[in-house]
């Protein structure tokens, strides 16, 4: 379970910006691992992984846009009830605080993905490898 950089791009909440952010990315060959999309009334969030950060981060910033790196756990899970809930509270159990996460999988996958922002990634890196 490695700690990777996550990208928080600030972007105006209108109409194909999104795309044009991921053209921009995908035109310089930087490949979109994970992403997350949080909205406000005038903006919004667009939370990456990427294959190449430092690449992804001088492109979106020629283009003005604000753009913020943060540590986060990259956690392959079983896909079955329970299994979010384990690491939540081995975390908790811990007192390492989860500011945000998000996961996906579908029915038919055996496993998931969770990408985990906590206050202290590498003791819970630690602690989860166990």
């Amino acid at each position: 379970m490695p700690i990777q950089k996550q990208l928080s791009v600030f972007l105006p909440n209108r109409p194909g910006v999104l795309g044009r952010t991921c053209a921009i990315l995908s035109g310089a060959g930087v490949n979109i691992l994970a992403m997350a999309v949080h909205d406000t009334v005038d903006s919004g969030v667009i939370r990456l992984i990427v294959d190449q950060p430092t690449k992804a981060i001088l492109l979106l910033e020629q283009e003005e846009f604000y753009v913020t790196e943060q540590d986060v756990l990259v956690i392959e899970l079983e896909n079955k009830a329970g299994a979010l809930a384990r690491i939540a509270q081995s975390l908790a159990e811990a007192d390492i605080n989860i500011f945000y996460a998000y996961c996906t999988a579908t029915l038919s996958q055996e496993g998931g993905c969770l990408v985990l922002r906590t206050d202290q990634p590498e003791r819970a890196q630690e602690l989860l490898s166990r």
